[in-house]
């Protein structure tokens, strides 16, 4: 016997699955909405715009960008910082795609991803006009 469950899933979709023994059948069903907030990619973006929107992290692009590239002990003895802290916010940089990094030997270089930082200008410059 196949037992109905009715599952609302995120982005207005409304799913049926059927359960029986041997198969599972699963009809999905777009329900029709004026308006889909695509809320995944919001929280990433907002990720972004957090990660740009600290004065640390702000500082560490600016040193980045001036040297051309650095290893997390130059920004952290430059910035008078624990080694976890500086490589904490370095994580959160390049996890936001505002940083690359490059392995050479036992360091690794981080650089700023300009292309990236001009988007993300580009994109919150629009959003301001409205």
């Amino acid at each position: 016997m196949r037992t109905p469950v009715i599952l609302f899933q995120p982005y207005f979709r409304l799913s049926i699955h059927l359960e029986s023994k041997t198969e599972t059948y699963m009809q999905t069903t777009q329900i029709h909405q004026d308006l889909q907030i695509d809320t995944i990619q919001m929280r990433k973006a907002a990720m972004v715009l957090r990660a740009i929107n600290h004065p640390l992290r702000q500082q560490m692009l600016k040193m980045i960008h001036r040297a051309g590239r650095m290893t997390v002990t130059e920004l952290y003895n430059k910035l008078r910082l624990e080694q976890s802290v500086a490589s904490q916010h370095l994580g959160i940089l390049r996890a936001a795609g505002l940083v690359t990094t490059e392995r050479k030997a036992k360091n690794i270089f981080y650089s700023v991803n300009q292309e990236r930082l001009d988007f993300v200008h580009h994109v919150t410059a629009d959003l301001v006009r409205g």
